[in-house]
């Protein structure tokens, strides 16, 4: 018998016996406003939560933002926000997004405990977008925002059945993208994102 076969028959002999799965029930922490939590939480990793009443107060709001305002291509995949000006349909090619400055997108719900939005590629033909433009924006329709991420869970399995009941993809983004690894000196940016605002759409 081989070294390789001998590893491997080992390997196999050590089978770790199966368990069921945590429940989601617990003392988790729960906050009595996690709107308010959620954007004290995003602020204090470098993103921005904004209420937003409606589309057009998103729309009024993104000319506040240098970010937007000087950015020459913009993507916009918000039904009713037409600031965009790049047909993302029209391109083939995930890598012809890398120069987009400015992106709008939509979110499911955010947790007040980490800052964190859940993001799928359900809506959209590039789920690169969620990491190669300079800024991202994301709008969370339904403004949901729940307090920790065992609520999220369980609020995704009641809302988004498609995103759990076959294969696909999710992430959760917290904040703009960063790095302390070197020297232990912060940086914004590194490798994705250098800014994030989260819009909190009530309709």
């Amino acid at each position: 018998m081989s070294s390789r076969e001998e590893i491997l028959k080992r390997v196999r002999g050590q089978l770790v016996e199966a368990i069921p799965h945590p429940t989601l029930s617990g003392e988790w922490t729960t906050y009595p406003d996690p709107r308010t939590r959620f954007a004290e939480t995003l602020a204090s990793i470098g993103g921005l939560c904004v209420p937003a009443s409606d589309v057009s107060s998103i729309q009024q709001h993104l000319q506040e933002l240098p970010a937007f305002t000087d950015g020459a291509k913009i993507v916009s995949l918000i039904p009713g926000l037409d600031v965009g000006n790049v047909d993302v349909d029209a391109i083939d090619d995930p890598h012809d997004l890398e120069d987009i400055d400015f992106a709008i997108l939509p979110a499911k719900v955010a947790v007040a405990e980490n800052g964190a939005v859940w993001v799928t590629d359900e809506d959209q033909k590039h789920r690169v977008l969620y990491f190669l433009p300079q800024h991202v924006a994301l709008v969370v329709e339904g403004g949901h925002v729940v307090s920790n991420l065992h609520e999220a869970y369980e609020w995704l399995g009641l809302h988004s059945a498609a995103t759990f009941s076959q294969p696909g993809f999710g992430c959760w983004i917290a904040g703009p993208s960063k790095t302390a690894d070197i020297e232990q000196s912060l940086v914004i940016g590194a490798h994705g994102a250098r800014s994030m605002t989260v819009y909190l759409l009530d309709n």
